[in-house]
């Protein structure tokens, strides 16, 4: 028996989400196959998310406290996320990590503090760690105590997305540049109006907001003369982002703090050309196959990688069908697949700790 935590499905249209949707979906085919059953913790709201296929167990707030331990027997548990609400302490649990962000954002040393405590409670707790890329694997072998614990890179698919594409409330009127994520400093969304000088394309901004940055990125806009070329649209439902993907011009992630960066495979999965930053994990994950902003983000010199960029891809130096081919290397099944074979190994004892 495996209990996956998905309880981070309560907040929508985030990274966590995805990976929680995906990966559950994947390893419900995986444990199918494997005779193996698997139990989904989650909110009440969320009871029945992954319809019959699976057994659920629902969070109830006294968990925190007193743990229904008895329900697990000699299941194995897996934390699907770096900041646990629930993670029992057991011999058999798995903890994966997506980044340590903190590190790379302007917070108060103190706030990073209680971050840092927050993942290494957890990893305490943990029989087998796992990160999403190499670069998350190097920052907690850098910065946190794993002690003798196994630690593995599992990369997250590729969201192939089979669903309907709707057109959105706001349609650019010709060529645009697309990007996503939530509006916070960190996605360092505001490096990029610059893009627009020179040219008649437009840039779609798409996320989640309210901490204010939007100013900052409207700001900038301003400052470039192309404030009225820059739309923030704030969050968009799945079959609008699809749109926005299929028909942008290119994407453009400048993200500092990234432990993988689903949304670049997402657009390269649509064989778009993706401007990426070279922080963190995202040239890991783009390889050649993505183009490059430079590290201090010059706009002069941003502005000249776009413009390569889009030359390469129009000549056809690089591919739409290259970049399509590339971003469906990275399989949810095969995560899956992956995650199963520590169930097993847990399961059979070998990581007993």
């Amino acid at each position: 028996m495996v209990f996956f935590d998905c309880e981070r499905l309560k907040v929508t249209d985030t990274g966590i989400f995805y990976f929680c949707r995906n990966l559950a979906s994947s390893l419900l085919k995986a444990a199918a196959r494997e005779g193996m059953d698997i139990t989904i913790f989650l909110r009440k709201k969320n009871a029945g998310f992954f319809g019959k296929e699976c057994g659920y167990l629902t969070y109830r707030s006294l968990y925190k406290y007193f743990f229904p331990y008895w329900k697990l027997k000699d299941g194995v548990w897996h934390s699907a996320f770096q900041y646990p609400l629930i993670m029992p302490e057991r011999k058999r649990t798995v903890l994966t990590i997506h980044d340590l962000n903190y590190l790379y954002e302007d917070i108060p040393d103190t706030e990073k503090d209680v971050l840092k405590d927050k993942v290494q409670a957890a990893i305490d707790k943990a029989a087998y760690i796992v990160t999403i890329s190499e670069y998350t694997k190097k920052d907690v072998l850098r910065n946190l105590d794993t002690g003798n614990k196994p630690i593995s890179v599992i990369y997250n698919g590729c969201n192939e997305y089979t669903g309907p594409i709707e057109r959105p409330p706001y349609v650019p009127q010709g060529p645009f540049i697309f990007s996503i994520g939530a509006l916070l400093p960190k996605k360092n969304f505001h490096t990029l109006p610059c893009l627009l000088e020179d040219n008649d394309m437009e840039l779609v901004i798409s996320g989640p907001g309210g901490s204010g940055y939007e100013n900052t990125i409207m700001e900038e806009a301003r400052k470039s003369g192309v404030a009225d070329r820059v739309h923030i649209t704030g969050a968009v439902r799945e079959t609008w982002k699809h749109w926005y993907l299929k028909n942008c011009t290119a994407f453009v992630f400048p993200s500092i703090a990234e432990g993988f960066g689903l949304p670049a495979l997402e657009a390269m999965y649509y064989g778009k050309p993706t401007f990426l930053s070279l922080h963190t994990s995202l040239p890991e994950i783009g390889s050649d196959k993505a183009f490059y902003f430079n590290y201090d983000f010059d706009r002069h010199l941003m502005k000249e990688a776009f413009n390569s960029g889009m030359e390469d891809f129009r000549s056809g130096k690089i591919t739409a069908e290259e970049i399509s081919s590339y971003a469906r290397t990275f399989s949810w099944d095969k995560a899956a697949s992956q995650y199963i074979e520590i169930y097993k190994q847990l399961s059979n004892g070998v990581y007993d700790v």
